[in-house]
């Protein structure tokens, strides 16, 4: 029995993580199409963007930069 628990924990972690995995890579390839799209695939323009939209989104919640301190 333990056995079965410990491949039904597997498949499910597992599921999760190529789902995440999933959903990122989607994101991604729409971000990179905008980026041709809207910029001319100037990736400085798009980068830069991302940094500060970044910045600002991970401000908002706690108006503190301490998310950051976990990298």
């Amino acid at each position: 029995m333990a056995n079965n628990f410990g491949l039904k924990y597997f498949v499910s972690n597992i599921s999760i993580a190529i789902g995440i995995i999933l959903i990122w890579r989607g994101a991604w390839i729409i971000l990179d199409l905008l980026d041709d799209v809207l910029f001319g695939g100037n990736h400085i323009i798009t980068a830069g963007g991302g940094i500060i939209i970044g910045i600002i989104i991970l401000y908002l919640p706690n108006k503190n930069l301490e998310a950051l301190e976990r990298l």
